[in-house]
């Protein structure tokens, strides 16, 4: 039997990524809401993300998207960072807010619309070779609304082409991170629109090209954890981006909707390799705050990971072992789920004050008067968004 004293070497390697996105105005396609104390910049995301860090320990990187997180030196970026706590980690690449990527980006059927957005991303790149980041993270719109608009095969063709001039450039402590998506905003097909679609156009690349998993681009009823298990036992699981769904690609707070998921899908990562310190695999959020305050929406999304990470931990895997060997199908799902139930509140509040970190950090962070100071601070200028 697994206790918690047994797992609190493994619950200090959890580190979680941020994204900076977080922390500016976010809404539906039909409304993007502002709130106080917004960050007008990159710097003030930057010093929204650390305190996340801060209050939980969780939080030691921070992803950038480019174009919205555009500086002109992007050493004293990582810098400041660094002042603040935090490191600069995974360069996204936006080629889907640009009139010329309408119908497509790497895999449009002009040329010319190729070469943009392959420049694109070599120029986050450069970017990355900055900022000291591992991994290039692309996710495409590209695809299309109505049979017969774009020729289905070329379009992987032209990709592949894309990707692999990319691909090319990419450094040698460097990754390719190919996320996939089911649908939205292309409605008829979408060009990478599966794990398997992205893994066979990173295994066409090479070691250093791998796949993200955004837990909220599935089809309703997909058993995400094995997908995990299957990209792990074939070596191209490269990042999450954990969020929630309910219907579709909500972009909620992880474990919000289904936090059962959250738990499977950690005991496939540990389980298969993928969490700790010996693992390549990238732990992060991509989530928008649209009515919620940003910075305790991201301590809460944190804070989900890491008691589903405990749960999963303390998982009997002799016992389960010897029930799956046995056949006895009722013990195995008992052994399952007694893992699930177990209530690490408590205990997780001790971890923390043992590392000199608050008991409940969102108590903490509300206590601490950084709210209150951001926006009695940040006002005027304009406020960070999708754009």
């Amino acid at each position: 039997m697994t206790s918690f004293t047994d797992i609190t070497d493994r619950l200090a390697e959890l580190a979680i990524e941020v994204p900076s996105w977080a922390y500016g105005n976010s809404g539906t396609r039909f409304k993007v809401f502002g709130s106080a104390g917004t960050p007008r910049s990159v710097e003030e995301k930057i010093a929204d993300a650390a305190q996340v860090h801060t209050f939980t320990g969780l939080a030691p990187s921070v992803a950038l998207h480019i174009p919205w997180d555009l500086v002109d030196d992007y050493g004293k970026l990582a810098a400041y960072a660094e002042d603040l706590g935090v490191r600069l980690g995974t360069i996204n690449s936006n080629t889907f807010q640009d009139d010329d990527y309408k119908l497509g980006s790497l895999a449009h059927h002009d040329r010319e619309v190729r070469a943009k957005a392959i420049q694109h991303n070599l120029d986050c790149i450069e970017i990355m070779n900055q900022t000291g980041s591992r991994d290039l993270k692309i996710w495409l719109a590209d695809g299309t609304n109505y049979p017969g608009q774009g020729d289905i095969r070329s379009r992987q063709d032209w990709l592949a082409e894309s990707l692999a001039e990319i691909y090319s450039q990419i450094g040698e402590g460097q990754r390719l991170v190919l996320e996939y998506k089911f649908f939205e905003p292309a409605f008829y097909h979408t060009d990478v629109p599966d794990w398997g679609s992205s893994y066979a156009q990173v295994s066409a690349l090479g070691e250093r090209a791998v796949v993200c998993l955004d837990t909220g681009h599935h089809a309703p009823g997909t058993n995400i954890e094995f997908i995990v298990a299957q990209l792990l036992r074939l070596g191209k699981l490269g990042s999450f981006d954990f969020n929630s769904r309910f219907y579709a690609d909500d972009d909620l707070i992880v474990g919000a909707a289904d936090p059962f998921q959250l738990f499977r899908i950690m005991v496939e990562v540990i389980r298969g390799g993928g969490f700790g310190a010996g693992s390549d695999v990238a732990l992060m959020l991509d989530q928008c705050h649209n009515i919620e305050a940003k910075i305790p929406g991201q301590i809460r999304s944190v804070l989900n990971v890491q008691e589903m990470t405990a749960r999963a931990l303390l998982l009997d895997k002799e016992a389960l072992a010897a029930a799956q060997a046995d056949g006895d199908v009722l013990l195995a799902n008992e052994i399952f789920m007694d893992a699930f139930y177990t209530d690490v509140r408590r205990d997780l509040a001790a971890w923390r004050e043992e590392r000199g970190l608050p008991a409940d950090p969102m108590r903490a962070y509300l206590a601490s008067g950084y709210q209150e100071q951001i926006e009695a601070d940040r006002v005027g200028g304009a406020q960070a968004g999708w754009n």
